[in-house]
């Protein structure tokens, strides 16, 4: 179950870091344009060692198991042939079926409000979640876990300056800060229900117990949204599924961007 707990984690790495790779060149100015494309990058660094890692795992496997993995066709094919895969083929080959990431990550960016609000949300997460991985019996999560931890300080830092910056501001910044908010907040329950992969993570001490992190978040959240004059949601139905493999329609088109050269060419190398 490793496997599937390590996928889960690069999933929701790589594509939030897609989503905001859709900023660069269009941030509302040139700094922030730059931090949040810097802010992209660190994702999809954490994005790569996880997948390198899902790679080794996978290779390890039997021949029966490495079969039943995935149900993607285009990555079936490397395997079936016996070859390898790597971490370009997880993050190519695989349909949308297949992906584990949390839906908050692949919703739309909408306005600047609507992205602060999705990051925010994420980073609270991701400060605490990547806090307790560094104490994880695998090494290579631990280690992934430690650099990361630095990255998302910084992100948590950027995102609530932001929600307090547009909460705090002109009527306009509020309102839009708030619709943010509310829109992006069904969205984050599912960040504390455990999937199968994290129950076993969990119990054997490679991974982190979700369910312990959400009266910590609230909190966190709480705070920023006090400072920043907005107001908390208070509804309590949640979307869920996406550790499942089960998306919103929003994940389909940001495949078939991100994956449209390696599907028309397969196999091309820069």
């Amino acid at each position: 179950m490793t496997l599937a707990y390590t996928l889960q984690l690069a999933d929701d790495a790589l594509i939030i870091g897609h989503r905001l790779s859709e900023w660069c060149g269009h941030g509302p100015i040139l700094e922030q344009d730059i931090a949040l494309t810097n802010t992209s990058l660190d994702h999809l660094g954490r994005a790569r060692s996880l997948y390198q890692y899902a790679a080794e795992q996978f290779n390890q496997l039997p021949a029966d198991k490495k079969e039943s993995f995935f149900t993607s066709v285009a990555l079936m094919q490397v395997v079936k042939a016996g070859n390898a895969i790597d971490e370009d083929d997880i993050a190519y080959l695989r349909d949308g079926w297949d992906f584990r990431n949390l839906q908050l990550v692949e919703q739309p960016n909408g306005d600047w409000a609507h992205t602060v609000a999705r990051s925010f949300f994420y980073d609270c997460f991701n400060f605490l979640y990547f806090s307790e991985l560094t104490k994880s019996s695998d090494s290579k999560l631990a280690a992934i876990a430690e650099k990361s931890l630095k990255e998302v300080t910084y992100h948590l830092r950027w995102s609530s300056e932001w929600v307090v910056r547009l909460g705090d501001g002109t009527d306009e910044s509020n309102a839009r800060m708030q619709e943010g908010i509310n829109d992006m907040w069904m969205f984050t329950g599912e960040m504390f229900m455990a999937s199968e992969a994290d129950k076993h993570a969990a119990a054997d001490g490679t991974g982190v117990d979700v369910t312990q992190l959400k009266s910590l978040w609230e909190q966190k959240v709480g705070e920023i949204l006090d400072e920043a004059t907005l107001t908390k949601p208070t509804g309590t139905w949640m979307q869920q599924g996406g550790r499942e493999g089960r998306h919103t329609e929003h994940l389909g088109y940001i495949l078939a961007e991100m994956q449209f050269m390696q599907r028309t060419y397969p196999g091309m190398e820069w």
